[in-house]
């Protein structure tokens, strides 16, 4: 059974504390996100605490005094739950629990919810329950004595396991199983990655925070025919298709899991397989929801998860969505390079499609060659496969400068300038 029960729709308080540096306007951005969170997992903000601390009390994260205040306007909303926008200790839940009388989470517990709704393929059911047991087994453990019987009383002593070690134990076995599962499918996906680099087809992947319209745009570029809906993580399993740029070369575009501000980390770790598709593109086009409230902290966001997973280093190509949003333009013009499209109607996405040829071919090397002109074959291919930049004649052979990729340039080798004669 999920945290949050969807047999109705529950009442629920958020909370959320500021920190410093952050700032309380900040807090309230992410409260605003975390309210569309719980209304995707299914619940109804009933009201919602702002605090500002120094530190987070290690206890209770928002101190015993503001920990009773809560109790009682849970208890003025009837509220059924609590979600705290930081993670909170195993130590904290239990102490927050029996000061509140009622169910006390956090966000990645939510977002551990939205997924297990939304995971549809067996690899994405299984990467799902990993991060939940993961996330589940510190709390386990963190119930303490009051579940063991091995806590040295009179009477207590005796063979056999505790209920709590049965349940860890058992746990601790689920956790290996799926682990041992995904490692095999990482290993399937690796095989298929390189099948697709032996046909020489660039990789494109979109990435971005979630419901920027990642689907929308892969519909609109490829016609996937991929389930695009005005929800948070309506797509979680990534799905590829081909598409030809204008300059004849073909592409492998991948539509991939959204991002979202403290994705996580279990998360990340149990989804790792399906993001390396991300860590080992050619080029990643970045889009952005114009007619978000914060798309800059959105953008940082996408980036630092991009950085977790190692796929910073990846060049990025920036779009911003909802071109017929007027913020669009002036939000792009903040950043050099990036593109406007509207993914819904179309618009851009011509010149969207230009810019990836331009910024895949400008990434590949440039070779200079002298082909004889008695291997004229050599001439065509070098003219089909890679861009020629400079071709001049000399008596006998032919002086190119081009731009081809790995497997061509390794081809060409014994053309290269300085090469022995073969």
């Amino acid at each position: 059974m999920s945290l949050i029960e969807r047999s109705f729709r529950e009442k629920i308080v958020l909370v959320g504390v500021t920190v410093p540096p952050a700032s309380g306007e900040e807090t309230r951005r992410h409260l605003d996100e975390l309210a569309l969170l719980v209304d995707t997992a299914g619940a109804d903000e009933a009201a919602r605490v702002l605090q500002r601390r120094d530190a987070p009390d290690p206890a209770t994260y928002l101190g015993k005094g503001k920990a009773e205040e809560l109790r009682n306007l849970c208890e003025a909303v009837d509220a059924d739950t609590v979600v705290f926008d930081d993670e909170l200790s195993p130590a904290q839940s239990r102490n927050l629990e029996r000061i509140l009388g009622r169910t006390a989470i956090d966000r990645t517990a939510v977002i551990l919810d939205i997924f297990a709704q939304n995971a549809r393929t067996q690899e994405g059911k299984a990467q799902v329950e990993l991060a939940q047991l993961r996330y589940r087994l510190p709390r386990l453990r963190g119930r303490g004595v009051g579940l063991s019987q091995q806590a040295g009383r009179i009477g207590t002593r005796g063979p056999g396991e505790t209920k709590l070690e049965e349940d860890r134990r058992r746990l601790l076995r689920r956790v290996a199983r799926l682990e041992s599962e995904l490692r095999q499918v990482t290993q399937t996906r690796r095989l298929q990655r390189k099948g697709r680099r032996r046909t020489r087809l660039f990789s494109v992947s979109i990435v971005g925070y979630t419901n920027a319209g990642k689907s929308t745009l892969l519909n609109r570029l490829t016609d996937a025919g991929v389930v695009a809906e005005d929800r948070l993580f309506a797509t979680l399993d990534p799905r590829t298709r081909r598409r030809e740029l204008p300059g004849g070369e073909a592409v492998l575009l991948s539509d991939t899991v959204g991002f979202v501000r403290k994705l996580p980390h279990q998360l990340v770790e149990a989804f790792r397989s399906t993001l390396e598709v991300v860590r080992e593109s050619d080029l990643l086009v970045h889009l952005v929801d114009s007619a978000s409230p914060d798309p800059e902290g959105e953008i940082d966001a996408v980036r630092a998860v991009l950085a977790e997973i190692g796929a910073d280093g990846v060049p990025e190509l920036l779009v911003f969505n909802k071109a017929d949003r007027a913020p669009a333009a002036v939000l792009a013009g903040r950043h050099s390079g990036a593109l406007v499209v509207s993914a819904t109607s179309g618009e851009g996405i011509d010149g969207l499609l230009g810019a990836v040829g331009d910024r895949l071919r400008a990434a590949l090397p440039v070779v200079d060659l002298v082909v004889p002109y008695d291997h004229g074959e050599i001439l065509a291919a070098l003219h089909r496969e890679g861009e020629v930049l400079v071709e001049t004649h000399e008596p006998d052979a032919a002086r190119l400068r081009v731009r081809l990729d790995g497997a061509g340039a390794a081809r060409f080798t014994s053309y290269r300038v300085g090469a022995e004669p073969s």
